[in-house]
């Protein structure tokens, strides 16, 4: 079947990967041939450091509907998938983990909900395999934080695992933004949007690459590129502060003129004026964080 013009875009970025690129790319073409329609793969090799882009350029030389991204370097994952996404040409276009965290299987679902309708599907995780507690706990944490102070609806325990309509991946691309959170920015476009639940299996092989670091990482990307809590946090110090500083200052009067009590003998009043004019500096700290809020 040609693979000239591709219904399905499959974009996997693949980091120290040997292992697994091959299976990977067996479940991808038994569930995309089972479909019947046209279809190309994107591997994107992200600088990695073992025999992955070798095993890329075997695969490529059996099947001309694999295509290469070779980076000079490590960029990171949301880097990976961007390139992915700019070289993709199907009229939909799926993120997948090459690690098989993420069932090629489950494709068939998201076309489905696709052809119904939908431009998004994303991909839900009903359960996590093979994981230790922290590892599930700190992930259902971050993504508990990022729908609560985030100001577009993303969807918890999803990942980047889902398939978008070219219209989708097309709004995506025209933001050239450089610390990209990717289900934030297919939120933030909106179009209609749906989800697929699925368990997700224990990595296949290798080692986890978003550890607890690189999690940290991501979440301030995603709470820095779509909210503006951080900034608003200095009004909160302000007012608590001030109020602190406004209600000290009649105390301290009192106990001095009213009673025996000493308080902070000699230090009292100066340390109340200088709460209340920390209070007046964060919050004009809160006034620029707006105006830097207006211009990002």
């Amino acid at each position: 079947m040609t693979h000239d013009n591709p219904v399905f875009s499959i974009v996997a970025p693949c980091y120290n990967e040997e292992d697994n690129v091959d299976l990977l790319y067996e479940r991808i073409k038994a569930v995309m041939e089972g479909m019947g329609e046209p279809w190309e793969l994107i591997l994107v090799n992200d600088g990695s450091r073992d025999h992955t882009l070798e095993k890329l350029v075997a695969l490529r030389a059996q099947d001309p509907r694999i295509k290469i991204i070779n980076f000079a370097r490590n960029f990171g994952h949301q880097t990976a998938v961007t390139a992915g996404m700019d070289f993709a040409s199907g009229k939909a276009v799926v993120l997948i983990d090459a690690d098989l965290q993420d069932p090629p299987e489950v494709i068939e679902q998201m076309a489905a909900r696709w052809r119904e309708g939908y431009h998004v599907v994303y991909g839900v995780r009903e359960k996590r395999l093979g994981e230790s507690a922290f590892k599930i706990w700190t992930a259902k944490l971050f993504y508990r934080i990022i729908y609560r102070i985030t100001d577009v609806d993303i969807p918890i325990d999803t990942g980047d695992f889902r398939l978008m309509d070219r219209r989708v991946v097309n709004a995506v691309n025209a933001l050239r933004e450089h610390n990209r959170f990717v289900r934030g920015l297919t939120s933030w476009v909106g179009f209609r949007q749906t989800g697929v639940t699925y368990v997700r299996p224990p990595r296949q092989h290798g080692d986890t690459h978003y550890p607890l670091r690189k999690m940290i990482r991501l979440a301030l990307d995603a709470i820095t590129g779509f909210s503006y809590f951080p900034l608003q946090v200095a009004i909160y110090a302000s007012l608590f502060l001030a109020f602190i500083s406004i209600a000290g200052i009649p105390l301290v009067a009192f106990l001095r003129l009213a009673t025996d009590v000493v308080f902070l003998e000699g230090q009292a009043t100066t340390l109340s004026i200088l709460l209340l004019l920390s209070a007046f500096q964060l919050f004009f700290f809160f006034i620029m964080g707006q105006y830097v809020a207006r211009i990002y």
